[in-house]
C-alpha cells in the first residue's frame, strides 16, 4: 500500500526549500548540486506529495540536507524580521493601539498568554457552547449591492466592470437604482451595530471563498476559457458547468473535491473549507484563552480540536513538528518550506473583526497566531488582512483607507509591502482588470501559486479596483487565479464589513449558502451566519457600541 501523506515528505520538501531559498537570497547552489545528483526532484508543482516514495537512502539524504538549509544565513532577515519588536521598529508609521486595559479589551501577551488566574487552568475555565443559541435557516434577503462604479486615475468614473457585456447592471442593485451602500446609513458607519457588520463579513467570507473552490489551482488562462466558455467574464456570478465544451472541462477540470459543492447548478449551503475552518478555530480560541491568547495556545487548540489531515502546508508541518516534540516558535522553521506562504493570512479575520478601530492591536493578535506556522512575509500577510479588517469592522468605509492602514504594519522593505503597493498602483493605472491581472503575473508569477506574496498583491489590486463593492472584489480576487478561494475569502470579508449588513449583500451570493456552514470543527457544523456573529460579537474588544 501506497500512503503519500501530502506536504511532509522529506523528498518533497527539499525541492520546496530549495525554491525558497531563491527567494529570500540564501545561497543554496551547493546543497541544490548535491540533490540532484542523488537523483532527488524537484518539487510537485501543484499536488503536496511525488507520486513515488523514494528510496530509503534517499529519504535520508532529504533530512540532512533539510537541516543544513534551515541553517543558511539568511540575508533578508534585517529588513524580513519575524519577532513583533523587530517588526514594529520597522515599521515608522506602526498605528498607535490603545493602552492596555482599556474599556472592554483583554490584555494580550506575546509569545504566550498570561496566566488563568490564582489556582485555575485554562481547563478549569467554563467552555461555551460554541453553537450556543438558534438556526436561522432561511434563504438570504433580498437586497444588496450592485457593482459600483470605480474611480479611474483621471478622476472619472470606470461603468464598463460587472456584465458580461461591459455595461453597469443597475438592476443587480437596491430598489432605488442605486448600488445600496448609502454612506452613513445605519449599520454601515461606526455608529451601526457591529453584529450586523460581522454577519455581513462571515457571509462575505464564505461567498468568496465558495467563488474560487472550483477553479482552485487552475492556471489563469483556463479559468478565463472556463468563465468565457458561458458567457460569465468578466466573472460576475459563480462559476457553472453548464454549457462549457466538453473538450475545454477534459483539458481543465474543476478542482476535483470542490466542483461537487461549489458550481452555481449543485451550491447547497456553504460546504467546509479551511478558509472557514480557522476562523472557527480563532472563534473557539476567543472562546476557550480569551484575547490574551500566546502562540501556544494557538497549538494546545489545534492538538485538541484539529485534525491533521485538515491540516495543508505550513500548517500540517507545523502540526508535525507539535508532534515530535517540536515547540513554539521553532514549529515554523524546522523543514517548513511553506512558512512565507498564505496559511496565515487565511486565519487573520477574526483577530480583525474583534478588534475594531483597533489595527495595530489586530496585528498583534494576528503575529502571536502566525508565528506557529510562518515566518517574515508568511507572517506580514496574516498581519495585513488583520489590520485591515480592524479598519474596516470600526466603521470605516473607504477600501483604500483600509489598505493604507494595512500597509502600516508591514515592514515597508519587505517583498511582501512592495507586492501590495505594486497590487494598488497597477490596479489604479489600468481600467482594464485583465490587463491589472497579467501585470501582477508577469511581475509575481515566479513564486508559487499559495506563497503569500503574489497573493496580497492580487488581493490589494482586486479590491482598489472595485472600490469597495462586494461583486468586484470577490470576482475580481478570484479572476487573478493564484490561490482563488482563498483571496476570494479575504476579500470578501472586507467588502462585507465595507457593506455594513447583511441586507447590503446581493442575494445571488447569500441565498445559496442557505445560512448554514459545513465544517469539521467539533460543535460548529451546520452552524449559521447570523449565529456565527453574535458570537464573534460577544469577543469585540472596546465596544462603546456593544452588541445586541
Amino acid at each position: 500500500m501506497n500512503l503519500r501523506l501530502t506536504w511532509v515528505q522529506p523528498e518533497d520538501l527539499v525541492g520546496h526549500e530549495l525554491r525558497q531559498a531563491a527567494e529570500d537570497g540564501r545561497d543554496a547552489s551547493a546543497v541544490a548540486v548535491r540533490w540532484r545528483a542523488a537523483g532527488g526532484t524537484p518539487a510537485p508543482p501543484a499536488s503536496g506529495a511525488s507520486p513515488r516514495p523514494a528510496p530509503p537512502g534517499l529519504r535520508a539524504l532529504a533530512i540532512r540536507l533539510l537541516d543544513e538549509l534551515d541553517a543558511l544565513p539568511a540575508p533578508l532577515a534585517d529588513r524580513e524580521p519575524t519577532s513583533l519588536p523587530a517588526i514594529r521598529a520597522a515599521c515608522p508609521d506602526w498605528p498607535e493601539s490603545r493602552p492596555r486595559g482599556a474599556p472592554g479589551r483583554a490584555g494580550h501577551g506575546t509569545e504566550d498568554r498570561p496566566q488563568a488566574g490564582p489556582g485555575r487552568t485554562p481547563e478549569d475555565r467554563p467552555r461555551l457552547d460554541p453553537r450556543d443559541g438558534t438556526h436561522d435557516r432561511r434563504r438570504g434577503t433580498q437586497a444588496g449591492t450592485g457593482d459600483r462604479d470605480r474611480v479611474t486615475p483621471d478622476g472619472t468614473h470606470d461603468r464598463r466592470w460587472g456584465t458580461p457585456d461591459g455595461t453597469h447592471d443597475r438592476q443587480r442593485g437596491a430598489p432605488d437604482g442605486t448600488d445600496g451602500r448609502k454612506r452613513g446609513a445605519p449599520g454601515h458607519g461606526p455608529g451601526g451595530p457591529p453584529e450586523r457588520r460581522l454577519h455581513a463579513a462571515w457571509l462575505g467570507r464564505a461567498a468568496g471563498c465558495l467563488l474560487g473552490k472550483p477553479v482552485e489551482k487552475l492556471p489563469l488562462h483556463a479559468i478565463r476559457a472556463l468563465a468565457r466558455a458561458t458567457g460569465n467574464w468578466p466573472l460576475s456570478t459563480w462559476f457553472t458547468a453548464k454549457g462549457v465544451p466538453p473538450g475545454l472541462l477534459a483539458a481543465h477540470p474543476w478542482n476535483r473535491r470542490s466542483a461537487p459543492t461549489s458550481l452555481a447548478e449543485n451550491i447547497d449551503g456553504m460546504p467546509e473549507d479551511d478558509d472557514l475552518d480557522y476562523p472557527l478555530l480563532n472563534l473557539l480560541l476567543l472562546q476557550r484563552y480569551g484575547q490574551g491568547f500566546g502562540t501556544a495556545d494557538v497549538a494546545r487548540l489545534w492538538l485538541d480540536e484539529l485534525p491533521a489531515g485538515r491540516t495543508f502546508t505550513a500548517e500540517r508541518v507545523a502540526y508535525r513538528n507539535l508532534l515530535q516534540g517540536v515547540e513554539p516558535p521553532a514549529t515554523a522553521t524546522r523543514h517548513n518550506p511553506f512558512r512565507e506562504w498564505i496559511g496565515a493570512a487565511i486565519r487573520a479575520d477574526v483577530h480583525g473583526w474583534t478588534h475594531p478601530g483597533d489595527p495595530a492591536a489586530a496585528a498583534e493578535a494576528a503575529h502571536r497566531d502566525a508565528v506557529l506556522t510562518h515566518t517574515a512575509n508568511g507572517v506580514y500577510g496574516a498581519m495585513f488582512v488583520a489590520a485591515a479588517l480592524a479598519v474596516a469592522a470600526g466603521g470605516a468605509a473607504d477600501v483604500h483607507m483600509c489598505l493604507r492602514e494595512g500597509l502600516r504594519v508591514v515592514p515597508p522593505r519587505s517583498r511582501l509591502a512592495g507586492a501590495v503597493r505594486h497590487g494598488i498602483a497597477t490596479a489604479a493605472a489600468h481600467r482594464d482588470f485583465d490587463t491589472v491581472v497579467d501585470r501582477l503575473h508577469a511581475a509575481h508569477g515566479a513564486y508559487h501559486w499559495v506563497h503569500a506574496v503574489p497573493n496580497a498583491a492580487l488581493l490589494a489590486a482586486a479590491l482598489t479596483h472595485a472600490d469597495g463593492d462586494f461583486t468586484g472584489s470577490i470576482c475580481r480576487a478570484v479572476s487573478g487565479g493564484w490561490d482563488t478561494d482563498s483571496n476570494g475569502a479575504t476579500a470578501g470579508s472586507l467588502a462585507g464589513l465595507l457593506a455594513g449588513r447583511p441586507d447590503r449583500l446581493p442575494e445571488r451570493w447569500t441565498a445559496p449558502l442557505r445560512n448554514r456552514l459545513a465544517t469539521t470543527v467539533g460543535g460548529f457544523d451546520g452552524v449559521g451566519f447570523d449565529t456565527l456573529a453574535r458570537l464573534t460579537c460577544a469577543h469585540v474588544t472596546h465596544r462603546e457600541d456593544a452588541c445586541p
